[in-house]
């Protein structure tokens, strides 16, 4: 048996909840909502996002640094950008190219499954704790691992590996486990239609000219700049969008600017550093 405390809400007016699970110590075990997989509907009033995993605070997009966000408990959600190789495996990374966060160098859409297999990570120079070099992981072996036992965010960096990512979450029974994320509404619509959990992100300049309220029939995320005008996060948090959760957010001032305007949400590449630094000025039963 493990035990293990959780942690829910946000710091400063967080419950610990404890929980005892049937499974061998050592392994990544599910945590368990009545008698299925964790979906988004027991999300917390404020959610915590890890983004890539917590990027400031792990190796980003790398199975140990996902498997540590899960563990660490500080997110409610994590966070995964996914592409596709040339034989249509989808893995797990940000960039075109493998350049800035691997030790190879060209894009990544001209490699086979099997070359991928030779990819190694560079974890960051500047990351807190030591990290070995290791294989990025196919998106297929985050769902194995994650899906069900956390809400993901997938985003299809992609768009013609919709259908494919679709497919993928479908068959594992977690449409309403995983949000699938893209800059493009045309995008979001058609994840919508095919029964999935749409998100589309929006950048500050974007936001100037948005009506998301056009959106609100289809989109169950809007994923907005903490740097937009206070004008155009009114917007977003008014336009209809269930959840409303800001990006990227690295200080808890970032934060407390997004949730006093009313997103209920932050994606955050420190959800350590936000979990222990309390919210200034809300009162514990708002949260």
């Amino acid at each position: 048996m493990v035990t293990r405390t959780v942690l829910t809400g946000l710091s400063g007016f967080m419950s610990l909840t404890t929980l005892t699970l049937a499974t061998p110590a050592g392994s990544l075990s599910p945590l368990e909502w009545g008698g299925g997989p964790l979906t988004a509907d027991a999300l917390p009033r404020v959610t915590y996002t890890a983004h890539r995993g917590g990027a400031l605070e792990v190796p980003e997009n790398s199975m140990s640094g996902l498997v540590a966000a899960y563990e660490r408990g500080t997110a409610q959600v994590i966070d995964v950008d996914t592409r596709i190789l040339r034989d249509g495996t989808l893995v797990a990374m940000h960039d075109a190219t493998l350049d800035r966060t691997t030790t190879s160098k060209g894009p990544v859409r001209s490699l086979t499954l099997r070359q991928w297999r030779q990819v190694r990570l560079r974890p960051g120079a500047g990351l807190p704790g030591s990290w070995r070099s290791e294989r990025p992981p196919t998106v297929a072996e985050v769902l194995d691992r994650f899906g069900g036992r956390i809400v993901l965010m997938l985003e299809a960096k992609d768009p013609r590996s919709l259908r494919r990512l679709g497919s993928l979450i479908r068959a594992r029974g977690l449409t309403r486990s995983v949000f699938v994320n893209s800059n493009e509404p045309g995008v979001a619509l058609r994840a919508h239609r095919m029964g999935l959990l749409a998100q589309v992100w929006r950048s500050r300049e974007q936001m100037r000219t948005d009506r998301p309220a056009r959106w609100a029939g289809f989109v169950d995320v809007l994923d907005v700049d903490h740097k937009a005008r206070d004008v155009d996060l009114l917007r977003a948090v008014n336009s209809g969008i269930p959840r409303v959760w800001a990006h990227t957010v690295t200080t808890p001032g970032q934060r407390d600017r997004a949730l006093r305007f009313g997103c209920n949400g932050v994606i955050t590449d420190a959800p350590g550093l936000l979990a222990r630094t309390p919210v200034k000025g809300w009162p514990a039963n708002l949260v």
